[in-house]
């Protein structure tokens, strides 16, 4: 990525600047307003945090599965993981390391860490635990949707459309559930469920509250997800035929 500096340099810039727009305009918000639906600033900058390290992480190892929905079964590049000894998934997976994650990261950890102190906890070893337990799963309910999205490339060549769809609805889940509408929330945590990759766990997190559910459910829908995702690819491989652009 450094062979192009000012590219790797201007990627990097442009990222801390969507980050500190979003920031700032929550900043914006709350100057006005004393708290959102109940919540305070310093706890929606946590959950905002909390919701870009799974993501950050799932950018870093497993970014590549993009390519698969936008050109590599279209092109016909494929093949290549058909001839080699390995698992095709996970080949494809480790193939990359997208570099770039670790300021998506590095600044989850960062606002997470600096918004603690702020807040009015009842501090657990055993919260704490959970809650870091809970991370790699909430990481696999991205990689899960991911998979199974760009896995329908297998039949239609492309699919790196639909991924994107389903991929920026997480953008809600920066936030706490309750400041949307029924129907939103709805979306986010039974259909599109990146509810659970943010908000939930970093509620569990901030009040103690229904481990059961807010952990749970999150370690559940993860496991399904990849499951699902697994399926679609295996069945997707069986139909594929090479193509070419």
């Amino acid at each position: 990525m450094m062979e192009y500096k000012g590219d790797f340099i201007i990627g990097i810039i442009g990222f801390f600047l969507i980050q500190t727009s979003n920031l700032l305009f929550l900043k914006l918000i709350f100057s006005n307003i004393p708290s959102l639906m109940g919540w305070e600033y310093n706890e929606v900058v946590f959950i905002y945090g909390f919701s870009l390290i799974p993501k950050g992480i799932d950018h870093l190892f497993f970014d590549n599965l993009w390519s698969i929905g936008h050109f590599t079964v279209r092109k016909g590049d494929f093949d290549k993981y058909l001839t080699r000894p390995i698992n095709t998934l996970f080949h494809v997976m480790v193939e990359k390391l997208q570099i770039d994650a670790l300021g998506e990261f590095i600044m989850g950890v960062v606002l997470v860490c600096a918004t603690i102190p702020k807040l009015d906890i009842e501090w657990s070893v055993t919260r704490v635990l959970l809650t870091l337990a809970v991370i790699p799963f909430a990481t696999f309910i991205y990689t899960g949707i991911k998979t199974a999205t760009a896995a329908i490339a297998f039949w239609t060549k492309k699919s790196g459309n639909i991924t994107y769809m389903f991929y920026m609805v997480n953008d809600f889940a920066k936030y706490p559930v309750d400041i949307y509408n029924r129907a939103v929330r709805t979306v986010i945590t039974y259909i599109i469920p990146f509810a659970f990759t943010s908000f939930y766990p970093a509620y569990y997190f901030l009040t103690g509250e229904n481990p059961l559910y807010n952990l749970g459910m999150t370690v559940l829908i993860s496991v399904i997800l990849m499951s699902f995702g697994i399926l679609v690819w295996n069945r997707g491989i069986k139909a594929y035929e090479s193509a070419g652009a």
